[in-house]
């Protein structure tokens, strides 16, 4: 399931895959300049998510 959703990703141009030739092999995944532009997007998310989880705590 990870590595559909990583193909997808790929696919789609949010992250970009890097494999060096180890043994066994290493793979390294980054974001791709499309996937950065959701920074500002998750930014927002994850600051609701913390105002929620502190009104929780009230």
């Amino acid at each position: 399931m990870l590595t559909k959703c990583l193909r997808e990703l790929e696919q789609d141009k949010f992250i970009t895959r890097t494999q060096y030739p180890t043994i066994p092999p290493t793979v390294e995944y980054s974001l791709a300049e499309r996937g950065k532009t959701l920074i500002p997007a998750l930014e927002s998310v994850y600051k609701w998510a913390d105002e929620q989880m502190q009104d929780e705590g009230k």
